[in-house]
């Protein structure tokens, strides 16, 4: 069975070069196809529009006609261009969909299931030596502020957040324990997939890239043989012992020199083999 991961399209606020007729749906719905895969895996962050994500995942799912499993990224909770301000009742939209790992681990075979979460973070990956939990909180460096405190609205404190989605995750891990299990969270989950310190900006900023309490889940979970994460707009894979780490990140047209949207997305979506 052939596994596709890829994580991070921003699919309304790139800036690629496309040819006659391409979209990032088309391409990637292509790409699918050529590569035989069987089940693709979105981590998080198709659009700053939940129901635009939620269109994108239907219609991809639609066209390439397999599986496609997603967690949605901070940018997907955003409500910068519409009125649900309650980032809790955009989790729920997601969550009842059949394209979401939340509450639903997903079954490959006899051998090998899914889990899934968007997961949050934690502040773990930061320097506390340099700065306090309540300037995390805050989520303001210098003149600059993480966007997250303008459109994401929990009503509840960061961390809080972060136990409630690791508890849940526990919950579905413990359901496919006998399994071999990819997992797929949006943020960091571990260090090798964080800014290293000392950094002049990541010391803050690495405070909501990742969450450091998560690591324990491969260490309480050793069936857990891959692990997909987002959020970072890097790619990079990390082998450690029997663990692949897999950021497949397409990211923002910004960081490539190369704006063809074909080229960076062959280069992002990472393909494996279980």
């Amino acid at each position: 069975m052939r596994i596709g991961t890829l994580s991070d399209l921003h699919i309304d606020r790139n800036k690629w070069i496309l040819e006659k007729d391409e979209t990032t749906l088309s391409l990637l719905d292509t790409m699918v196809k050529a590569k035989a895969i069987d089940v693709l895996l979105i981590a998080g962050d198709i659009s700053n529009h939940y129901l635009e994500s939620h269109a994108f995942l239907e219609e991809l799912s639609d066209k390439s006609g397999i599986p496609v499993k997603f967690v949605p990224g901070n940018h997907d909770y955003w409500a910068k261009d519409h009125d649900v301000t309650d980032s809790h009742e955009i989790n729920h939209f997601f969550n009842q969909q059949k394209y979401s790992l939340v509450g639903k681990p997903y079954d490959l075979n006899e051998d090998w299931a899914i889990v899934g979460t968007p997961g949050w973070y934690d502040y773990g990956y930061a320097d506390h030596q340099k700065y306090t939990e309540e300037q995390f909180e805050k989520k303001k460096y210098g003149f600059a502020s993480w966007n997250d405190l303008h459109f994401v609205d929990w009503n509840q404190k960061d961390k809080e957040v972060s136990r409630e989605m690791l508890s849940q995750l526990y919950r579905d891990l413990s359901t496919v324990k006998d399994k071999n299990i990819i997992l797929m969270t949006h943020i960091a989950t571990h260090k090798e997939f964080v800014v290293p310190l000392p950094h002049r900006i990541y010391d803050f900023a690495n405070a909501f890239l990742g969450a450091k309490s998560y690591e324990k889940v491969y260490k309480d979970f050793e069936s857990i043989k891959y692990s997909i994460m987002g959020h970072v707009h890097f790619r990079k894979i990390h082998h450690e012992e029997d663990k692949t780490f897999i950021s497949p990140c397409l990211g923002s047209s910004k960081h490539w020199r190369d704006k063809r949207l074909k080229n960076q997305l062959e280069r992002s979506l990472f393909v494996f083999d279980i």
